[in-house]
């Protein structure tokens, strides 16, 4: 189904029209597809469909320019140009929307994601790099408005970075940084902070990166007067092009979405400008149509007028290229309804033959189960209500998976009390099935390949005998030296990060030393410094994006939650974007630098692992043990902790900091008091002064709250010292919960319990400003002890009078 129109060398007519006439069939081909998707969402067989009838013929312009190597950051509109590359057919495209979980059915997320979410496979079965430069590559979309736009940023940075920095291995990678990254919006979503924060970053930055905005003139049911100033996206961006002379800007081109010789002129310049000079360029794609509304949601009759709908009809796309190809002589119009007619047929047998492959596993598997139904309602006494499940589900001519299990479930529910082997043959089958099915929508939240974080074993950090003692902020950067040194694809950017060493001087001197590309400052726009990490990821760099406040990653939490957080996820394992996100937090001064939101960015990134070191050495063993594997990071230094002392290791870049284990930090009898970061000091100190009282208690520094005690060391404290209290600088609720339900459910440690276990946090409020606020904003030394020496008093009033 690719496109095989090529414009880059001269051609006969007949050569031009035959390559014309494959781009109609094309058109017609996504045309059909939209049309007879919608008609199965109308009749049940699938849930939803938005799909990108109106935007076929700019598409094919667009595809015919975009090379191996390039990437595209889109959105649900692409299907035509996904068909033109070669990475979507007919029955791929039905198959996205019936949400089928075959990987080789489904491509691009194997029914993790509605139809018209697209991508392409950049990982081979074990999770290593395939070479990208071979490939035309897609990004996996997200549904969230101009959520693909921080990302896209990345894709095209990591051309810059391919052909500006020397010694990275790029074989796999990039062609001297010609690759381009090709953007996709719709007009309404131009509306967006975060495409705004992007078409800034990437005019600063000077990337190869063409952004498309496929312009109808509506958002949903929102017509552009709403949406943008002017009603017009690149006349308000005129302030962003390039002047004569000028290299900082942009390109900007604005080509009606129906004419066809004008759309390939306009990406035949977009593509070389992009390419050779990495100047960011806007196509403003006008006059489309959305011809069946914005989704199956509802119907644009309700917003448009006939006069709109007038138009649409007749500035549609695909007619008004059918139009050019009569008025051209490429083709006759009894030759274009012979073609429309073969195509309607061909899309009808895709559609057949997806929803067959679809269905045919699971009327396999109840072909399976049946029998097994009828064998335990022979042997039970419910026989009649077994039966009538059994009967349910044979007439059930397209059965979902989970009626097998509905049906299968609730029959053990009649056979309560019994025991037979027709029983014991259905709990098995089960079991198995569930264990079968369940991996296709529950995999790949994290890495499964060799290079798991997990999978790297910590290696301790080692003194010399007479080891320095030194300000904390010092073994961080000598330790990015060696990471720096070692590893020539890394590079970190973030506010002050670059000229000053970042803001508490962790990386000093090191942008002199490797440069400004590599240690890089940015603008303050935290979801696009993300966005850079996110794109280069996906491009075989090791980026580590730095989040100046833990308070400030509020900024980007967005894009970590429904971006990068979910990529392994939603394209079962076929991309990754292996990035370490650098911030630091918890305690210091004032509302915003001393905020510890653990609870909700626990809860928003599942899929990243969320480390939270007590200083600075164990932060250095994190990044260390991050940089070898493929999978995202978010670590929190202590703010509080740069000027502390600490002695120097002498395998700075080696020794690396084990993730999901915990650290006993003191041995105790009467109480496990289990805390991280900034903290633990703090109880630390507590638990030297309850041992003048005779209190005996354990402290356990978590180290990594995702994931969590992998080893479930804790539940072993909590057995010896029968008492638990999490610590915890997060609002009531927040993180401690979150450890309470791991230590209580997880590990069971309710068994071992003689006082009820508790938690003592922060107060619901943000910490004030200065050094009061922050003790009575959050848990103090004496807070702890007061705390501790309750529970114990609870237990032995006797030995533990009262305090007060």
């Amino acid at each position: 189904m690719q496109s095989e129109t090529s414009s880059k060398s001269a051609i006969s007519f007949e050569d031009f029209k035959a390559q014309v006439l494959s781009d109609y069939k094309l058109a017609v081909t996504s045309r059909e597809c939209s049309l007879l998707g919608r008609r199965e969402v109308l009749t049940g067989k699938a849930k939803f469909g938005i799909f990108g009838d109106g935007k076929e013929v700019p598409q094919l312009a667009w595809a015919k320019v975009f090379e191996n190597g390039d990437f595209r950051s889109g959105y649900y509109r692409d299907q035509t140009f996904m068909m033109a590359i070669g990475a979507l057919n007919i029955q791929q495209f039905f198959a996205g929307l019936y949400a089928t979980t075959d990987i080789e059915q489904e491509p691009s997320s194997a029914g993790r994601q509605m139809g018209g979410h697209f991508a392409t496979h950049s990982l081979n079965e074990d999770g290593t790099w395939k070479n990208l430069t071979q490939q035309k590559n897609s990004s996996a979309d997200i549904s969230p408005t101009a959520g693909q736009m921080p990302r896209l940023l990345g894709l095209a940075q990591a051309s810059k970075i391919y052909r500006n920095v020397e010694g990275i291995d790029a074989e796999k990678f990039s062609q001297n940084g010609n690759e381009i990254a090709w953007g996709t919006i719709g007009n309404a979503s131009t509306s967006e902070g975060l495409f705004w924060e992007t078409i800034n970053a990437a005019g600063v930055l000077q990337v190869p990166m063409v952004m498309n905005v496929w312009d109808d003139e509506y958002g949903i049911s929102v017509h552009a007067r709403h949406q943008t100033t002017k009603e017009n996206i690149s006349e308000v961006l005129k302030g962003f092009r390039r002047d004569e002379g000028e290299k900082n800007g942009y390109e900007i081109f604005t080509v009606n979405g129906w004419d066809y010789p004008a759309l390939i002129e306009t990406y035949e310049n977009a593509s070389r400008i992009a390419r050779e000079e990495h100047v960011p360029v806007l196509i403003h794609v006008q006059q489309l149509t959305q011809p069946q509304g914005h989704s199956t949601s509802g119907s644009h009759e309700r917003y448009k007028s006939e006069e709109r709908l007038q138009w649409e009809r007749e500035h549609d796309c695909n007619v008004k290229l059918r139009e050019w190809m009569i008025a051209t002589n490429i083709a006759t119009d009894e030759e274009l309804q012979e073609i429309e007619k073969e195509i309607k047929k061909q899309v009808r047998n895709g559609k057949k033959a997806a929803w067959e492959a679809h269905v045919a596993p699971v009327k396999d598997k109840t072909k399976d189960v049946l029998p097994l139904l009828q064998k335990a309602a022979d042997s039970s006494q419910n026989k009649s209500f077994i039966l009538q499940l059994k009967k349910d589900l044979e007439e059930n001519k397209e059965p979902l998976k989970r009626d097998i299990l509905v049906a299968s479930r609730k029959a053990l529910r009649f056979m309560i009390g019994e025991d037979s082997p027709a029983k014991k043959e259905l709990i098995a089958f089960i079991e198995k099935y569930t264990e079968e099915v369940r991996p296709q929508y529950s995999s790949h939240l994290y890495s499964s390949s060799e290079y798991n974080a997990l999978k790297i074993e910590a290696v301790a950090p080692s003194f010399d005998d007479n080891a320095e003692e030194v300000d904390a902020r010092l073994i961080l950067r000598d330790n990015f030296d060696k990471i720096f040194e070692k590893y020539p694809e890394t590079l970190i950017f973030g506010e002050d990060t670059g000229e000053i060493g970042d803001v508490n001087q962790g990386l000093e001197g090191l942008q002199e030393k490797y440069g400004e590309l590599r240690i890089a400052d940015t603008g303050i726009r935290e979801a696009t410094i993300l966005g850079q990490g996110i794109g280069m990821a996906m491009r075989g760099l090791k980026p580590i994006a730095e989040i100046q406040y833990l308070d400030y990653l509020l900024y980007a939490l967005q894009i970590m939650s429904d971006d990068l957080a979910t990529l392994q996820y939603r394209t079962r394992g076929k991309q990754k974007a292996p990035l370490i996100i650098r911030t630091r937090g918890h305690r210091l001064e004032g509302i915003w630098h001393s905020g510890s939101p653990m609870g909700g960015i626990l809860n928003l990134i599942r899929g990243i692992h969320v480390l939270v070191p007590r200083n600075m050495t164990k932060a250095a063993g994190f990044y260390n043990t991050l940089l070898e594997s493929d999978e995202p990071a978010l670590v929190i230094e202590s703010l509080n902790g740069y000027r502390l002392k600490e002695k120097m290791p002498n395998n700075l870049g080696d020794f690396k900091t084990a993730l999901g284990v915990v650290e006993m930090m003191k041995e105790g009898n009467d109480i496990t008091l289990v805390s991280y970061g900034s903290t633990l000091r703090l109880v630390e100190q507590a638990a030297r002064e309850l041992e003048e009282v005779g209190i005996s208690a354990e402290v356990i520094d978590v180290q990594s709250l995702l994931p969590f005690d992998l080893n479930q060391d804790i539940v072993k404290s909590v057995e010896k010292t029968n008492r638990l209290l999490v610590i915890d600088e997060d609002v009531p609720g927040g993180a401690s919960a979150y450890i309470m339900q791991k230590v209580m459910e997880e590990q069971d440690a309710w068994k071992y319990l003689d006082s009820k276990p508790q938690t003592l946090t922060a107060k619901d409020h943000r910490p004030a400003y200065g050094t009061d606020g922050d003790y009575f904003s959050k848990p103090s030394v004496e807070d702890i002890f007061e705390k501790v020496y309750e529970i114990m008093n609870e237990a032995n009033p006797a030995q533990y009078p009262n305090l007060r």
